[in-house]
């Protein structure tokens, strides 16, 4: 910790990820993302840094429940009939994964009801966990989650999940902006692209601080949280 202006700052990482003040977002760890049989791999898009960073997330999840980290499951969700689709984020869609895609419609995915929305089954939430929906890349634009937050006393948030260059990104920079402090898991976020997935990190390396999983628990491990 420093001093700076009359305001103390954490530096270290053994206070930034303190169970006291730190709490484990994972993003969009849905079946539409990053199955083998979901929407995304079912048109020829690699999930395989997926099926890399899921036993690292899992093992991270695990551990925030045996030291009492709060968790939040974050479920990307778009409504039936694109109600929760304006033709701004209708026109990204159609950006997204357009060789894939060729002339086809918008992409479709994680809609209510459907097998893809669903969390895959080794990062699926407890029934006493926090699930938040969100309608657009970034978990804090129009949800609750920032409420969750403060009233849970969170300084700092854990980030992993998908995809780098995106959600996971996006709700980083947001949770910043909402004055918390964030820790990326660096080797628990992942993508269907390397090349932006690298570009991602290298911009977020600059703005963030990271750990691996295995450092993080070490934190947990030598500070359980009180109570």
């Amino acid at each position: 910790m420093i001093r700076f202006e009359g305001k103390d700052v954490l530096t270290e990482l053994r206070e930034l990820a303190s169970p006291r003040r730190a709490a484990l977002l994972l993003v969009d760890m849905q079946q539409d993302f990053v199955a083998a049989d979901g929407a995304f791999a079912s048109m020829g898009i690699d999930v395989s840094m997926y099926a890399e960073i899921r036993p690292r997330l899992a093992g991270l999840l695990a551990a925030a429940r045996r030291h009492g980290v709060l968790v939040v499951h974050i479920q990307n969700t778009a409504l039936p009939g694109g109600m929760s689709d304006s033709p701004a984020q209708i026109r990204f869609n159609l950006r997204m994964h357009k060789a894939a895609r060729g002339d086809g419609p918008p992409l479709r995915y994680t809609v209510p009801g459907t097998p893809g929305h669903a969390f895959v089954r080794d990062l699926s939430p407890l029934p006493d966990e926090l699930v938040v929906s969100k309608y657009r890349s970034s978990a804090f634009w129009g949800t609750n989650l920032e409420l969750l937050l403060r009233s849970n006393g969170i300084e700092t948030v854990i980030v992993g999940g998908c995809t780098t260059e995106g959600c996971v990104e996006s709700t980083a920079r947001d949770a910043m902006f909402c004055d918390h402090y964030v820790i990326l898991a660096e080797d628990c976020v992942g993508s269907d692209d390397k090349e932006q997935h690298d570009a991602s990190m290298i911009l977020m390396r600059h703005r963030f601080d990271m750990a691996t999983a295995a450092a993080i628990q070490d934190v947990w491990a030598a500070e359980p949280a009180a109570g």
